[in-house]
């Protein structure tokens, strides 16, 4: 395991610059290396401690950097330093053995620019030219197992308690549902290298997080919201998000870190988790769009009052007209966070960028599958445009070893296994749909880069990433974790179902959620059913709640029956149904998908529909059931069945430049506008020649004799 060097924020910069310099520069060194991190709370207030290192062969060893030639009260700081660390890993029961810890810790206070160090008997102090000796005399550590070092930088993480569960689960048979979904949730306890990253690492200027549903975004933005604020207590944070549900989730991580690091509450004035469009009212109303306009006293837009001006982009308009009346920048935040960027117009970031100070500590964290508009988010350069200078104001650079990252990307999915999340993929790009008579390709959508697949996990099995050449993808260990799929049976992780009626589809989910709940032991809360159309939820999920309530299972419909901001009703035993905007951002252990047949569609809005579907099945943690009614089901069925054929990896020749513009023409989402004209055109077959001559629409639009008596048409008038 090579060096992992975390940068946080300290007042130490030239010291933690030489410490990590000689840490990168040694060949040998293994585990992490935190600069600025953890952070301690004392009765007399938070201890950041200034560099932290955690090797499988030392243990732990505390750095006390001194900046400049001031070296007074060293050995109190060590004293200090390691007493707080000690206490606690010792509130940890793991890593310890009756009273004693058992990972050691060693201090030692690093001198850079003195040459003529003291020397002590019981304290170890070091400079440019001794620090490597006096590591390599550090006494051995040979922990009893692996897991001792890996529970110990979970505790150092502060992750311990962040992913469990929401309710303690007791659990009694050996092999049920509720036992094996207990032993997941204790095995995701530590966060990997990249994500260990992003939450510490802080730049100056823009950041961009980029990840697989699953891989941990969110509870990276709001570890790093934590750690701001602990370091920073002074300073003005946001947290701003797409899905409403997200609001409860982000107070309590936020809540749970800041007390395990300092011992406090945050101070929820400084710390705002915020909506991003808001109105006036109370403070739960608010939003960074509507405080934007309030600072600066602009007109403020409700959607019902934007969308008198402009159908389809409401929130972008609003947004834009913000940026374009604004005659004077008033900043408001040191840093604010953006999850789910890709559900976002660009307009909202760039007024996210207006509203900070001159640091522009701006995290925006996106992963451009689950965009529901089938848009994908533009490069930073297009999003934040140029500078006085006629240079971006944000670009990303390659990052230079030992120095925080601008760009960072999660390829590891710890919520899905590999057969639920390929199948999602699979599924969500139409990897293995029958392509149309008049067309190429049967894809729905594709990056138009190519080696995104390789950084969100995948790895090239045959062929090549290039246009117009067969590939074949697959998922290894290293980025989806082997103990997500060992649990349960394949055919059991994942299972599509199709039903002659939707009486027949809720029957059979009624028995299946009343088993899991009285024969399986999964609480209430384990399961979630998602209708992938958000216009039908409340219709289509009445008859099974209704069933259930007979049989005495209590559920919710997330936002209509609870607050907009609550997804799970915590105390109350309670299934959770809901559409798919409110399903973003959450998860748990059994996912059910009903009315699926809705996803396979020939309609223009295929490349959203199909990222519904995709963003239903990342819900799960561990099982997902997929009901549909009829022989649209049939064919999304088929292409699962032969996704299975291939053993879970995606093989598909990558579709030119023509091709993929092609894609974004036919599934592109339509306006209320556009169906409108669309319908209109429908009726006039002159306009409808002159349009397809135009290339404003595509012949995909319509159906066979449509496009027959088109083609007929286009011949007499050649």
């Amino acid at each position: 395991m090579p060096i992992n060097i975390i940068r946080g924020t300290n007042n130490k910069p030239v010291a933690s610059d030489v410490l990590i310099n000689i840490f990168r520069e040694k060949v040998g060194l293994a585990g992490q290396l935190f600069v600025g991190y953890p952070i301690i709370g004392t009765p007399e207030g938070r201890l950041s401690i200034d560099a932290l290192w955690l090797t499988p062969e030392k243990g732990l060893i505390i750095f006390d950097l001194v900046e400049g030639r001031d070296m007074l009260s060293w050995e109190d700081r060590q004293d200090q330093a390691a007493n707080l660390l000690e206490a606690k890993l010792k509130a940890h029961r793991e890593l310890v053995i009756r009273r004693d810890l058992m990972v050691p810790i060693h201090t030692i206070t690093f001198v850079p620019a003195v040459h003529d160090l003291p020397t002590s008997r019981n304290y170890l102090i070091a400079n440019k030219d001794s620090i490597e000796r006096i590591l390599d005399r550090l006494k051995k550590w040979e922990p009893e197992n692996r897991d001792l070092f890996e529970k110990t930088l979970s505790v150092i993480q502060s992750i311990s308690t962040i992913r469990k569960s929401r309710t303690k689960r007791i659990v009694e048979k050996e092999n049920s549902r509720g036992t094996k979904l207990k032993c997941l949730e204790d095995s995701i306890a530590t966060l990997d290298a990249q994500q260990g990253n992003a939450v510490v690492e802080t730049v100056d200027g823009v950041q961009r997080i980029r990840g697989l549903a699953g891989s941990g975004k969110t509870i990276v933005l709001a570890l790093k919201a934590a750690y701001l604020h602990a370091q920073h207590p002074e300073w003005r944070i946001a947290v701003t998000f797409h899905t409403r549900s997200l609001k409860g989730q982000f107070r309590r991580l936020i809540n749970t870190f800041c007390i395990e690091q300092t011992g406090e509450e945050p101070d929820w004035d400084n710390v705002r988790v915020i909506n991003a469009w808001g109105a006036p009212g109370h403070t739960e109303r608010d939003g960074i769009y509507y405080e934007f306009c309030r600072v600066h006293e602009l007109p403020y837009y409700d959607f019902r009052a934007a969308r008198s001006h402009v159908i389809g982009r409401e929130f972008e308009w609003a947004c834009e007209e913000a940026l374009k009346t604004t005659s004077k920048l008033i900043s408001q935040y040191n840093a604010i966070l953006v999850d789910e960027a890709q559900d976002f117009p660009t307009a909202f970031l760039r007024l996210c960028y207006e509203f900070l100070d001159t640091k522009k500590r701006l995290v925006y964290a996106y992963d451009e599958l689950q965009s529901l508009s089938g848009e994908s988010l533009p490069s930073p350069e297009d999003i934040f445009g140029k500078g006085a200078d006629d240079k971006p104001r944000v670009r990303f650079d390659q990052p230079t070893s030992g120095h925080a990252q601008k760009d960072i990307i999660l390829p590891k999915c710890y919520r899905n296994s590999r057969p639920v999340l390929v199948t999602a993929h699979a599924l969500g790009f139409g990897i293995y749909r029958k392509h149309p008579e008049n067309m190429t390709t049967g894809l729905v959508q594709m990056f138009d880069h190519p080696n995104l697949w390789e950084e969100v996990g995948y790895i090239v099995k045959a062929g090549r990433l290039l246009e117009n050449i067969e590939v074949t993808l697959a998922r290894n260990e290293e980025t989806s974790p082997k103990f997500l799929e060992d649990h349960s049976p394949i055919d059991d992780l994942i299972k599509f179902e199709r039903f002659d009626s939707e009486e027949e589809q809720n029957d059979w989910l009624v028995e299946k959620i009343r088993k899991n709940i009285e024969e399986e032991e999964l609480r209430h809360d384990d399961i979630v059913v998602i209708n992938p159309d958000p216009l039908t939820t409340r219709k289509k999920v009445g008859p099974i709640r209704k069933r259930l309530y007979e049989i005495g299972i209590n559920s919710h419909l997330a936002g209509v029956d609870t607050e907009p901001d609550i997804f799970f009703r915590e105390g109350v035993k309670s299934v959770t149904f809901t559409g798919i905007y409110r399903a973003k951002g959450n998860e748990a252990g059994m996912v059910y998908i009903v009315n699926a047949q809705d996803c396979h569609s020939a309609t223009r809005n295929l490349s959203s529909i199909r990222n519904r579907l995709f963003t239903a099945i990342t819900r799960s943690k561990a099982w997902v059931r997929v009901l549909g009614v009829g022989k649209a089901m049939d064919k999304l069925i088929e292409e699962f069945n032969r996704l299975k054929q291939k053993n879970f990896e995606l093989n598909f020749r990558y579709p030119t430049k023509e091709e993929r513009k092609k894609l974004r023409i036919i599934h592109r989402d339509m306006s209320a506008e556009e169906q409108k004209n669309l319908d209109e055109r429908k009726r006039g077959l002159a306009g409808l020649i002159e349009d397809l001559e135009a290339g404003v629409i595509d012949p995909e639009d319509f159906d066979k004799d449509t496009i027959q008596k088109l083609e007929d048409l286009l011949r007499k008038n050649k």
